[in-house]
């Protein structure tokens, strides 16, 4: 499936050839802190799918649990987490699925770490809804 999206802010910009059926949940608790949520919705392409344009991505080196490194990309102007990869030799990224313009046709297939998953975050179906804030 071709995708295309950015940053908030526009100054990092892609455009993608993905599996959609490769979309997933990380319950990880480093993904709760680097996204300030329950949970972060990630898809992997490879790096010859993918055409980076505009600003240069930031990058954070996090040491996740494994003791494995992982680069952690953001938009230096507006903070939009991008992608990770790992380092060396990147052989493709884990695309924010927030950041794709095409994010609503992204259904996740699974779901990761579920052992640090919110209690919450598993049956939030019958919570009150509105369709724009309540505050």
């Amino acid at each position: 499936m071709k995708v295309d999206g950015g940053c908030y802010c526009g100054n990092i910009k892609f455009d993608a050839e993905i599996d959609p059926n490769g979309v997933r949940i990380c319950h990880c608790t480093d993904c709760q802190h680097l996204t300030g949520s329950a949970f972060r919705v990630n898809v992997s392409v490879a790096k010859d799918k993918i055409r980076f344009s505009g600003g240069e991505a930031k990058a954070y080196i996090k040491t996740a649990e494994s003791g494995a490194k992982r680069v952690h990309a953001f938009c230096p102007e507006c903070g939009t987490p991008v992608y990770s990869t790992q380092t060396g030799e990147i052989k493709g990224y884990g695309l924010r699925v927030g950041t794709l313009r095409q994010r609503a046709q992204l259904t996740p297939t699974l779901q990761q770490w579920c052992r640090s998953s919110m209690p919450w975050a598993q049956d939030i179906h019958d919570m009150p809804r509105f369709e724009k804030s309540s505050y």
